[in-house]
């Protein structure tokens, strides 16, 4: 059994249902469809009303985090209450571009991960060009993390990964494990603990084959390479992703 922890569907041009179906062809059970504004999140829960195997995250991208309000935190807690909401995400902190406002981007991390903790769901965290940040946040609230919480395409290499360990990481990997120059993805494939990793696509981004549009589809080409890098067979992973997202997502059922 495969599954997708975060992939991006709305308004991404897919052709439903024809696309789910390849997609459980190729033996993908279970997709978790990650949203990045709050009408996105809206349109996910919708999704999965029609969708066998689909869930959603609710959550704001911290670039998309103009116009954040108390009203925006309501709307999503509105959401976070559906059945098939299973983390808030994707949230954290992009200082990629210089003209980020990186306090904004701070206050509605935080707020969202109190959201989550009143909520009693995990978090989906996107973190670029902002390692320090992000732990430091994660540090200081670290007594509302109890629910767990998910490094999405995880990219700082091994020498975080112990910081984040210690306070209830978990870390998905995706096609850029594939790259033969992700030299640094690969070490971090080695070196997180196999109790903690999980399979994405970060559809329709990041796909294996380069210039292609991803799909949760290509999530076996993906487990494939992550169980060669770890010296162990597809269905071992496969079975140890099964139920570590399991383990994280108590509402993926």
């Amino acid at each position: 059994m495969y599954l997708d922890i975060h992939a991006h569907f709305a308004e991404e041009g897919y052709d439903l249902p024809a696309e789910w179906a390849k997609i459980k062809a190729a033996g993908v059970t279970k997709v978790v469809l990650a949203s990045d504004t709050l009408v996105h999140s809206q349109m996910h829960c919708e999704l999965c009303k029609t969708l066998d195997g689909a869930y959603f995250t609710a959550g704001v991208h911290p670039s998309e985090t103009d116009g954040f309000s108390r009203e925006t935190e309501e709307r999503l807690k509105l959401l976070c209450a559906e059945m098939k909401c299973v983390a808030v995400g994707e949230i954290g902190l992009d200082y990629h571009y210089d003209d980020t406002d990186r306090v904004k981007q701070r206050a509605a991390f935080e707020a969202q991960i109190a959201l989550a903790a009143d909520m009693g769901l995990p978090l989906q965290i996107h973190s670029r060009d902002a390692c320090a940040d992000t732990l430091a946040i994660l540090k200081e609230m670290r007594g509302r993390l109890k629910s767990g919480f998910l490094m999405h395409c995880y990219s700082y290499g091994t020498e975080n990964i112990e910081e984040f360990l210690s306070l209830g990481a978990y870390f998905s990997f995706g096609g850029v494990a594939c790259f033969k120059n992700a030299r640094r993805v690969a070490e971090a494939v080695e070196r997180c603990p196999l109790d903690r990793m999980l399979t994405e696509t970060d559809s329709p981004y990041l796909s294996p084959f380069r210039g292609e549009k991803n799909t949760p589809a290509n999530i076996p080409v993906i487990a494939r390479r992550l169980a060669e890098i770890k010296n162990m067979s597809e269905e071992a992973l496969a079975a140890a992703v099964s139920g570590n997202a399991c383990a994280l997502f108590s509402r993926l059922v």
